[in-house]
């Protein structure tokens, strides 16, 4: 079972792509592979081929912009495959701090002073 991209896009309210979400790849999370089967070995080792590993010291997480989730039914013995779009946004900061980290400069002619906004 799949489903087509245009048919994805369509049914979300709102859609987050760009070109910039595939200039880096993804973050891989294997489920279920832990098994000691040579074909589930297999295929984790294939997964984890496919996409260049990832220092958790040295990288950037503003540059992660995708999660794909391989998840393996050990009962059925298929591949769930989900690919999600990763957003950074600032938490516990006021509303208007938020807008400025993100670029996305208020409206500032009510205030007098930028300590306002903040």
């Amino acid at each position: 079972q799949y489903s087509l991209i245009k048919d994805v896009v369509s049914s979300l309210k709102r859609h987050r792509m760009h070109e910039q979400q595939f200039t880096h790849h993804p973050l891989l999370v294997l489920s279920n592979f832990g098994l000691q089967q040579i074909q589930v070995k297999l295929m984790a080792s294939m997964f984890q081929n496919m996409f260049p590993s990832i220092n958790v010291h040295r990288v950037n997480l503003n540059n992660i912009k995708r999660c794909l989730l391989i998840t393996y039914n050990t009962e059925t013995q298929l591949l769930d495959f989900r690919h999600y779009s990763v957003k950074v946004v600032p938490v516990g900061v006021s509303k208007g701090l938020k807008k400025l980290l993100q670029e996305k400069f208020p409206n500032m002619s009510r205030f007098e002073d930028i300590s306002e906004l903040l």
